[in-house]
C-alpha cells in the first residue's frame, strides 16, 4: 500500500493530508495518465502493489514519475 501527498511534512493523519497540495497532486495524476501509468485520481486513496506487477512495470512507473515531477 502506499500514497503520494505533497505537502511540506509528513502525513501521519487525515488533518496532514488536508494541508496536502490537491492541484499539484492533480498535475502528478494527469501526468503519470500521460506517461500510461494510472493511480488513483484522489490522493486520499491508497495505492496498491501486487506480484501481477513485474519488475518492468515498477522501472517504468519510476521512470514515469521521475519524468513527471521534474515537470511540475
Amino acid at each position: 500500500m502506499f500514497g503520494f501527498f505533497f505537502t511540506e511534512g509528513p502525513v501521519y493523519n487525515f488533518a496532514d493530508a488536508k494541508k496536502s497540495d490537491t492541484a499539484k497532486f492533480a498535475r502528478f495524476f494527469q501526468g503519470m495518465l500521460r506517461e500510461g501509468v494510472c493511480f488513483a485520481p484522489s490522493q486520499f486513496e491508497a495505492g496498491f502493489t501486487s506480484l501481477a506487477h513485474t519488475d518492468e512495470d515498477i522501472q517504468k512507473t519510476i521512470a514515469a514519475a521521475e519524468k513527471v515531477l521534474r515537470q511540475i
